[in-house]
């Protein structure tokens, strides 16, 4: 048995994100009042992008809620219709202006499962070539980071985004996903 959902109150809804507080009763038989749930109608995709010298390409991108710039790998939502590598391709160009090939989904993951159904997606790509534009609005910098560094900044807790470091130390520990798609 699974915890059931006795009642919903809607404290907010938009195409983004939901808040919902619900009535939930356990399987043994316990009661909470007030479940605070977040539900997401789009999954989300991250794209780790390795350059033939074995380097990782990195944004170094600002975050109005944490009030920082941070450096991450080029992550957004999944439209609707499109696969997480298909997703990941156009996170990539858009983000760092990079065409990337080889998409391979190596994970799916729930980031916060205890309040939230976000589904995160990492796909690792090759780049290609560079069209050498990105969203400004979005991205301070790009920069191809050589592994070395990169484990350097994770010790350092240079890099704070959950999702970017899932994503690197699962390419650094060499987890292979499948190519589900002809991308």
């Amino acid at each position: 048995m699974f915890p059931k959902r006795l009642d919903r109150t809607i404290i907010y809804e938009n195409p983004w994100v939901n808040l919902y507080v619900d009535k939930v009763l356990f399987p043994d038989g316990r009661l909470i009042e007030k479940h605070h749930f977040l539900h997401y109608d789009k999954q989300s995709v991250g794209a780790v992008i390795e350059n033939d010298r074995g380097e990782i390409l990195l944004i170094h991108s600002y975050r109005y809620v944490t009030n920082s710039v941070g450096w991450e790998i080029p992550a957004g939502g999944i439209e609707e219709g499109e696969t997480p590598e298909e997703a990941a391709k156009r996170e990539a160009l858009e983000e760092t202006g990079y065409t990337v090939t080889e998409p391979k989904l190596i994970c799916s993951f729930n980031p916060s499962n205890g309040m939230s159904d976000a589904v995160f997606n990492i796909v690792k790509c090759k780049a290609i070539s560079s069209i050498e534009t990105f969203d400004k609005n979005e991205v301070k910098e790009i920069k191809w980071m050589p592994v070395s560094t990169i484990k350097e900044m994770i010790g350092k807790n240079e890099i704070k985004c959950g999702p970017s470091m899932l994503g690197i130390l699962l390419v650094l520990s060499g987890i292979e996903g499948e190519n589900r798609s002809d991308n």
